[in-house]
């Protein structure tokens, strides 16, 4: 049988070869080195100073409660939990716009299964949306799954470490009414740079006066200065403009990533607006996952409804953040070009290493690290710290 007889009897002979993920690649070398003294700051999960992504204490009290308490298994509706949608209102979006009826929210699976309901949504505005680069490598291939048009703009350089945001704000001058900006409310993936709050005040009114339509991927908070400080720019934000969607993680600062624990929250201009919204988020969600996952959000409203837990869960969640302000400022302090990582915030930064350095560093070394030069900064420890900054100081 000839190769085009075959390719018109089976259906699977026309998809196409996909390249291996990168990150997954660099898992399994990490794996097999033998190496005692090799350093993993490649994956992007917190890991306590041995070197393991503990279980919190407070979701295991949650748990056993649930084990206990639980009565069903029945399937949740297409909007989730509500109780647990409610009850990360106020955590993220402080007291008075948590009450507010303009502000509605859906329980997704993870922070991506918000930013794919985002993407779909915008697909019906018939929106473009306009992302920072660098930014997290799924961002873009998330919209585009859709349908959007995603138009990059300057936001990060890691030669100088600095945002970029005259070219970003002049970038943005090419958006039309209507078009969305995605932004990373805080500890941004993969530099950790932050606007200033002057910067967050320009870039608001500039999307108040253009009409655009602010996305927010909030999927750090607390792991940066802290749960009322890593909201402070967006809640500004959303106090100024009639309209936003935000994505909303669990998976981070609950500690609960394999349990894929999210939100989507839509900020309308009125309240019907605000139903309409929902109506066709519900519509989506149903045609993609149809019901979320109930045990991770069930995790998390069992903590927030508890007063007890939750100061459990804040207490380590403050320890978490600790150790990422600790492990930035020694490295930081270990070499000039690193000192900018000092005022970064969160889990990463991008180092100024070019591929075949970040190459070098992982055969020489054992170092490894994305091919960007992201590290993750969880991957450190005070003992290693020397090290890497050693293996380092040919290419600074």
């Amino acid at each position: 049988m000839t190769d085009a007889a075959t390719a018109q009897r089976d259906p699977f002979a026309a998809l196409k070869d996909q390249p291996a993920d990168g990150l997954l690649a660099l898992i399994g070398m990490y794996r097999s080195d033998p190496r005692a003294n090799k350093i993993d700051l490649g994956v992007g999960v917190y890991r306590n100073a041995d070197g393991q992504t503990p279980v919190m204490a407070a979701v295991k009290i949650a748990e056993q409660r649930l084990l206990t308490e639980q009565t069903s298994k029945s399937y949740l509706g297409p909007e989730g939990d509500p109780v647990y949608v409610e009850l990360l209102k106020p955590l993220a979006f402080g007291e008075a716009l948590a009450t507010s009826k303009r502000l509605i929210g859906v329980q997704t699976p993870g922070g991506t299964g918000a930013l794919k309901l985002i993407a779909e949504l915008l697909k019906l505005t018939g929106s473009r949306v306009f992302v920072g680069t660098p930014t997290w490598p799924n961002h873009g291939p998330i919209f585009k799954s859709a349908g959007v048009d995603v138009i990059e703009h300057p936001f990060f350089d890691k030669t100088t470490q600095t945002v970029r945001f005259d070219e970003m704000m002049a970038a943005l001058m090419a958006a039309r009414a209507g078009d969305a900006v995605l932004l990373h409310g805080c500890c941004h993936n993969p530099a950790g740079a932050e606007f200033t709050a002057a910067q967050w005040q320009v870039l608001g009114d500039f999307i108040l006066e253009r009409g655009l339509l602010p996305i927010i991927d909030l999927a750090y908070q607390g792991l940066g200065n802290g749960l009322e400080d890593d909201a402070k720019a967006m809640r500004a934000l959303l106090a100024a403009v009639p309209n936003a969607l935000i994505a909303y993680s669990c998976d981070k600062n609950f500690g609960l990533y394999r349990e894929r624990v999210g939100a989507i929250y839509a900020l309308a201009a009125t309240e019907s607006l605000t139903q309409r919204v929902l109506g066709n988020i519900l519509v989506i969600a149903r045609t993609h996952w149809s019901m979320p996952p109930d045990h991770g959000g069930a995790i998390v409203r069992t903590i927030l409804q508890d007063a007890e837990l939750t100061q459990i869960w804040k207490d380590e969640l403050a320890e978490t953040q600790g150790r990422l302000v600790e492990l930035r400022m020694l490295l930081a302090a270990a070499h000039p070009r690193l000192a900018p990582m000092a005022a970064q915030t969160g889990m990463f930064s991008l180092l100024p290493l070019s591929p075949d350095q970040v190459t070098s560093l992982r055969e020489d070394h054992g170092i490894y690290m994305a091919g960007s030069g992201r590290i993750n900064i969880a991957g450190l420890t005070v003992e290693n710290i020397p090290a890497l900054a050693a293996a380092l100081k040919p290419y600074l």
